[in-house]
This record gives C-alpha cells, structure tokens and sequence, in this order.
C-alpha cells in the first residue's frame, strides 16, 4: 500500500512539473529594471554605438545577459532584441 502512494505521488508531482512553465516575460519592464542598471537609453542612439546591425544586437545583449548572469531563456533574449530593435536600432532582420 505504501509503495502504491509513493507511486502516486511521484506521478502527481512529476505531472506537476512537466506542466510548469516559465512567466510571462516583459521585455520593457526588465530592460527598465535590468539594463539600465549599467546604461542608459544613450548607448543606443549615440553616434559611435557599437551595435551596427540586427545580428550584432543579437550578440551584444547575449552578452549583457552573460555578463549580468541573468540567465534569461533564448525566448525571452529574442523578445528583449525584439524591443530593443522595436524601441531604438530599427535594423532589417
């Protein structure tokens, strides 16, 4: 009888987990939160920016989240280029 509850519960909390996803994630709102505490707005817009083209976004917040050790998934590192993209470099993809 015991082996047929830990069985159970085993099946109940794995059930649980596989059905646990990640939140929804804000990109205007992290940015805010996150990027801002290095940078402001002007690294994006300055004359000399390093960031020159979609890809090279792509990189440079890769980067960032390396260096903050933020650990954002691929998904959400796509949405804050996306925002990023959107708000300030309005590269062609």
């Amino acid at each position: 009888m015991l082996t047929i509850a830990r069985s159970a519960l085993a099946s109940a909390l794995f059930g649980l987990a596989a059905t646990t996803v990640h939140a929804e994630f804000a990109a205007g709102p992290y940015h805010d939160a996150q990027c801002m505490r290095c940078h402001d707005t002007s690294v994006y817009t300055r004359e000399d920016r390093r960031v020159r083209n979609y890809p090279a976004l792509e990189a440079q917040v890769a980067r960032c989240d390396a260096n903050l050790a933020t650990k954002l998934f691929p998904d959400d590192l796509s949405l804050l280029v996306e925002h990023l993209n959107t708000q300030y470099y309005r590269f062609a993809k």
